[in-house]
Formats: C-alpha cells, structure tokens, sequence
C-alpha cells in the first residue's frame, strides 16, 4: 500500500526581524481564511513531503 503525502499549509506573519508562525494546517481554506483576517505582511507556505522511495 502507497501512502499519499499530504499537503500541509503554514500561515506566517512578519513581525520584525523574523517571520513567526500562527497556523499550521492541512486545510486549504482555514490557512488563506487566517491570512487574510491579519492583513499584510502574511504568507501561506505549502509544504508537501515527497515520497519515500523504496
């Protein structure tokens, strides 16, 4: 059996010098919902492992 990776979203926000994390989700919506109730400043990170070859 294959397992899928999947995808997971991470919600970051700068606050000076660095960037700091708020959300981490395998939601789609609920990531680029959160970053866009905090404005500016925001990215939305997909993070998708790669699988493991056997």
């Amino acid at each position: 059996m294959k397992d899928t990776p999947v995808t997971t979203y991470v919600v970051s926000v700068f606050e000076k010098p660095h960037w700091r994390t708020v959300l981490t989700t395998k939601d789609k919506a609920k990531a680029l919902a959160m970053a866009k109730e905090i404005g500016d400043k925001v990215r939305v990170q997909e993070i998708t492992p790669k699988p493991k070859k056997r």
